[in-house]
């Protein structure tokens, strides 16, 4: 039975090495979307060196009528999908519920703020299932990091874009040191 299924985790557990590894292990024959990759639009890329060419999620794709017109599809894989707007997370599960398609969508669940991505928000209300990925990052203390936090010349900062992607100005960190603003 189709699911709409949210995989979660922080920056460098590997979301898009594993959601790769689903694509391969079904045969390849799924559709890729990915919003804000770090390759550029078109890709979904992986901090280990995987790529793959992918559908790029822009504002004003609507989800469901791209997906229908490509049909039958065995199933959907989506990143980044903290980027997607809520109507878009929707899309998807029309998908599921109205042509019986599973989507798996990976990404992550809040923004350097600590708060919620609407994307993620939107899939948290409406996933049939929502699973924190099992390999976690690590604050620099050594506890499980759980939030991502952006950094300037190494102080954590809670303004600017809300999307700025790249990594260099970001750490992983334990909820007790991103509270305290230690990075």
């Amino acid at each position: 039975m189709a699911e709409l299924v949210f995989f979660t985790g922080t920056m460098d557990v590997g979301k898009s090495t594993i959601l790769l590894q689903e694509h391969h292990s079904r045969g390849g024959g799924g559709l890729l979307y990915s919003k804000n990759d770090r390759a550029g639009a078109g890709y979904i890329t992986s901090r280990l060196g995987l790529k793959a060419d992918a559908i790029d999620v822009t504002d004003g794709l609507d989800l469901y009528d791209d997906i229908a017109a490509r049909t039958p599809v065995p199933y959907v894989l989506c990143d980044e999908a903290q980027f997607y707007s809520p109507k878009q997370i929707g899309q998807l599960a029309g998908i599921v519920d109205g042509l019986g398609v599973e989507v798996l969508c990976y990404g992550i669940l809040t923004d350097f703020r600590g708060r919620l991505f609407e994307g993620s928000r939107r899939l948290v209300e409406l996933a049939d299932r929502v699973t924190t990925l099992p390999v976690s990052s690590r604050c620099w203390c050594g506890r499980r990091a759980t939030h991502n936090a952006r950094t300037v010349d190494g102080v954590m900062v809670h303004t600017g874009d809300l999307v700025q992607v790249g990594e260099d100005e970001y750490v992983t960190l334990c909820r007790h040191h991103f509270m305290a603003g230690l990075a």
